[in-house]
């Protein structure tokens, strides 16, 4: 038996449907948005497509000051320190882009690629003002569409918020615009899901999964907080700030120098520990 008569009314089904649905002309973004996840419901698309397209229509009603790194938690480097202190806190901070000031965090003198460093690293002659880039400045009240289309027309990763006073306000990166539209973009502080919840880096520190429970970081690093409040250690963070901490936030626990290395609006993702000064967490202690 020929099988096409059933593709083809199978077909002209859903031809049928993106027909009525296109058709269904939005009178406003409230519409267009049902529309959309009418499609995803008839199976038109899928969520990860209706994500993305959402995402993308928030983007145009964002501005800059809504996902900007707020002034206090840029990390910085001072073009008047020593080259030796600024590799020091180049690796510390793991970033690979540092705005450069001259004498405050208003200076801003251009931008440090950290790759920059390795003139300096490998022994050769480096200037470290000549190895600035020029530093792209941007008011809080920029629509991240057009930032992002600036972005791409100028091929910066980074921009310099500055208040209406013309104070920096903050930083914004290509990446924190784009993960309005897709979500969180992983890096190289995201786990594996096979992963230990504790994983020792190159740098002695310790990447710890904040849904790590509290009893076993207490048993990783030989401290005593409580349960009380939160079951892992993501909450107990939560817990001291009292809200939701942004990406490179850092909190004292009980001794520990912690940093948030990923974070959303909605929670903590990975966190990263500065190993305690009592004797660090051996391989027994770092499994889930």
């Amino acid at each position: 038996m020929d099988p096409s008569p059933k593709r083809s009314i199978s077909n002209i089904g859903i031809l049928e449907r993106i027909t009525a649905l296109l058709l269904r002309e939005p009178k406003d973004r409230e519409q267009l948005t049902l529309i959309l996840r009418g499609a995803f419901e008839h199976h038109l698309m899928d969520a990860d497509a209706l994500s993305i397209i959402e995402g993308a229509l928030a983007v145009s009603d964002m501005a800059v000051r809504d996902i900007m790194v707020p002034r206090a938690q840029v990390d910085v480097i001072n073009v008047n320190d020593p080259p030796e202190k600024i590799v020091a806190a180049v690796i510390a901070a793991t970033h690979s882009r540092f705005p450069a000031v001259g004498t405050s965090r208003d200076d801003v003198l251009g931008i440090l690629l950290a790759k920059d460093l390795l003139q300096f690293v490998a022994g050769k002659e480096f200037d470290l003002r000549d190895s600035l880039r020029p530093a792209v400045f941007v008011p809080e009240a920029k629509r991240l569409n057009v930032l992002l289309r600036e972005f791409r027309a100028s091929r910066n990763h980074m921009a310099i918020v500055v208040d209406e006073y013309g104070g920096v306000a903050g930083l914004v990166t290509i990446e924190d615009v784009l993960e309005q539209i897709v979500g969180e973009i992983e890096d190289e502080f995201d786990f594996d899901e096979t992963e230990a919840n504790i994983v020792a880096d190159n740098s002695g520190r310790f990447r710890v999964k904040a849904a790590t429970e509290i009893v076993d970081f207490n048993e990783a690093f030989k401290t005593e907080l409580s349960d009380e409040h939160c079951d892992t250690i993501g909450g107990l963070v939560i817990h001291e700030l009292g809200r939701l901490p942004k990406r490179n936030e850092i909190v004292t626990i009980a001794g520990l120098r912690i940093q948030v290395m990923r974070a959303d609006s909605r929670r903590v993702h990975t966190l990263l520990v500065d190993p305690p000064k009592a004797p660090l967490p051996n391989d027994e202690n770092t499994g889930a």
